[in-house]
């Protein structure tokens, strides 16, 4: 049965709705988790642990949270569902992306179950930035472009795929970059040396904000995803353009 692991925050409402008699998700079969790393202030560790104990479903890496790390929560969401949920697919997105679980697994459920999955917003031919804010130097990516992947807000892979970053990470030959969504499109081309990948693109994986019938929307406020929520009670995938 396919699973989804979730790092989103829209999950917590999620819960929240069913807990009050709703029902957001049916029956469809997934789970999610919330996987954060340690915050310098120890107030802040105490709260998360407490809430982690009360719903089960945040994950508490340990390593102080820093951009540079971001690569490493990925690595254990590939862990936790191969070892932890056997998902048959595992979804990585952000804390400010809306997911809407269901059409995601029906476009999952239009893939051959024996065919290795890679799906999201994927990017060919993209290249490094050498200056600015997001700058790579040379000596962290000396190649001119990056291997095809999938933007971070949101991609699904298959449990194979997540498996083989397990077992590289685990003899330590797993290379690591500290953009996470270009070192899984690197970890899954490596894969796809071995075993053919089925590469899926579709734009309503949002990279920036939302569009009309979207799969996943990014950069989303607290209050936008609960009116993107509202929206699909009504029936309508539609955006909500406010902060």
């Amino acid at each position: 049965m396919p699973g989804v692991h979730l790092k989103a925050r829209w999950a917590k409402n999620a819960l929240r709705l069913k807990e009050q008699g709703g029902t957001p998700f049916g029956h469809t079969p997934f789970a999610w988790r919330v996987f954060g790393a340690m915050n310098p202030r120890k107030e802040v560790n105490a709260v998360l642990k407490k809430e982690a104990a009360y719903f089960g479903d945040i994950v508490i890496l340990p390593f102080m949270d820093r951009y540079e790390l971001v690569v490493l929560k990925t690595i254990a969401i590939c862990e936790y569902g191969v070892q932890n949920v056997t998902a048959s697919y595992i979804m990585k997105c952000d804390d400010d992306t809306f997911v809407r679980v269901d059409t995601v697994l029906k476009e999952i459920e239009g893939i051959s179950p024996k065919r290795s999955l890679y799906m999201g917003n994927l990017n060919l031919l993209h290249r490094p930035l050498r200056s600015g804010k997001w700058a790579v130097a040379y000596e962290e990516w000396p190649q001119e472009v990056y291997p095809p992947y999938a933007n971070g807000p949101g991609y699904i892979i298959s449990s194979d795929i997540a498996k083989f970053v397990i077992s590289q990470h685990g003899n330590r030959s797993l290379r690591l970059f500290k953009m996470e969504d270009v070192s899984m499109g690197m970890w899954v081309e490596q894969f796809n040396s071995s075993t053919v990948v089925q590469y899926s693109h579709n734009w309503k994986f949002c990279q920036y904000g939302c569009m009309e019938d979207y799969y996943t929307a990014h950069y989303q406020s607290p209050r936008q995803m609960i009116c993107l929520w509202d929206q699909l009670a009504r029936g309508r995938a539609h955006c909500c353009n406010f902060r």
